[in-house]
């Protein structure tokens, strides 16, 4: 079969590539963000996911473009329930309790489409087999990704999907990739395994885990991968690095999940900044070095391993609202998941409306980042976003 290379798919110099971090329940933000995209005619290239990440990027690259939006929107339907009524006017305490209460529920019944708990409860000391140690079972995500994604076109090569997992028994990370071998419902189900809610998942006689128990970003991978002059990447983070100190035990629940699952962006965002300083000092050494020592192996080596490359990197991140607690990522009410929607077409909108995207370069060699929504108000943008969002999607819909 043969395979496209990120940009080759729709002719552009700049190739487009959607970096989706993982974060349960938050991982409507990334839907909305890519409605946006959908809508602008700026389809990716080359998607790459981790966790629910993976689950978006399978929605997204498994089927044509003008079905796209449409399977997010049945799968974020059918995985949340109707939440308890409230409205955006009600005090941030009553959302708060009303968020955790949808919460617990979730983990008590599990959500439909997505996860039931095991009967009988697995005791923490009893064996069972590898593929049921867990607290939930997640067959019913099994079936609906076999309904909402169709893996032929998944595999077809026109759009690159990369997703990220770790190794049980070796504990090594790693990533499973269309531009490498086939993928099937099994690559993005381990993607998502985090334990101990979720099962590990057997793919050739291996074990697999979710990916962000190393590293809840693919951007890494991306950015190490070879090819393209130009690369523009989109970065659709669900955890926020920065915070404020916590006042009670649960903040603090909630500020640390926040920091391990946001994978320190702005640091792999330096780093690649610092690479291609350390390659533009690299080439410029070359271009002074002796006519004898041009074609020398080593440097011809070292040419290689600097090509100039041209980076934009565009951060957005999903920022913790007032109403929000740790419960966040598992919390799936459909009341969240609108406002969480609504939020990443609004964030994705003034992004690529903003003067500074508007007016920026493109073409040389260099790292451009980019976070355009890091000061601004978010005042009346979810209430008047989730109108946008259909409450129910065509096909098959809660």
């Amino acid at each position: 079969m043969s395979r496209v290379r990120p940009g080759e798919a729709t002719g552009s110099a700049e190739a487009c590539v959607l970096v989706l971090q993982g974060g349960g329940a938050l991982g409507a933000y990334q839907a909305g963000v890519f409605q946006v995209l959908a809508e602008r005619a700026r389809v990716p290239d080359w998607v790459a996911g981790i966790s629910i990440g993976a689950v978006n990027a399978a929605l997204i690259a498994g089927n044509p473009p003008e079905r796209r939006v449409q399977a997010l929107e049945a799968f974020w339907q059918r995985v949340t329930t109707l939440a308890l009524p409230r409205t955006p006017a009600a005090p941030t305490e009553l959302q708060l309790w009303f968020n955790r209460i949808d919460a617990g529920l979730g983990l008590v019944l599990g959500q439909p489409a997505f996860f039931v708990p095991r009967w009988p409860t697995p005791l923490p000391h009893w064996p069972r087999p590898t593929g049921t140690l867990s607290y939930y079972d997640t067959a019913p995500l099994r079936r609906t990704l076999e309904e909402l994604v169709d893996f032929d076109l998944l595999n077809s090569g026109r759009m690159r999907l990369s997703v990220g997992v770790v190794n049980l028994r070796t504990g090594n990370f790693s990533y499973f990739d269309t531009a490498r071998q086939r993928l099937d419902v099994r690559h993005i189900m381990a993607s998502g395994a985090l334990p101990p809610g979720f099962p590990p998942v057997e793919i050739d006689g291996e074990w697999y885990w979710d990916g962000g128990l190393v590293s809840n970003t693919p951007l890494d991978y991306v950015l190490d991968q070879p090819g393209n002059a130009q690369r523009l990447v989109f970065q659709v983070d669900l955890f926020q690095a920065e915070g404020t100190a916590p006042r009670t035990l649960i903040d603090v629940a909630e500020r640390e999940k926040d920091i391990r699952y946001s994978s320190r962006t702005r640091l792999n965002t330096t780093n690649a900044v610092r690479r291609q300083r350390m390659a533009e000092a690299a080439r410029n050494l070359l271009a002074r070095l002796p006519e004898a020592f041009r074609d020398d192996p080593d440097a011809a080596l070292l040419r290689e391993a600097t090509e100039a490359r041209a980076l934009t990197v565009v951060h957005l991140i999903h920022r913790r609202k007032a109403y929000e607690s740790q419960s966040k990522d598992y919390e799936f009410s459909r009341w969240s998941m609108l406002r969480h929607w609504a939020a990443g077409r609004d964030d994705m909108t003034r992004t690529l409306e903003h003067p500074d995207w508007l007016t920026r370069k493109t073409g040389a060699a260099g790292v451009q980042v980019f976070d355009l929504t890091r000061n601004a108000r978010r005042h009346q943008a979810d209430r008047s976003r989730t109108a946008r969002i259909r409450q129910q999607p065509q096909s098959q819909g809660a």
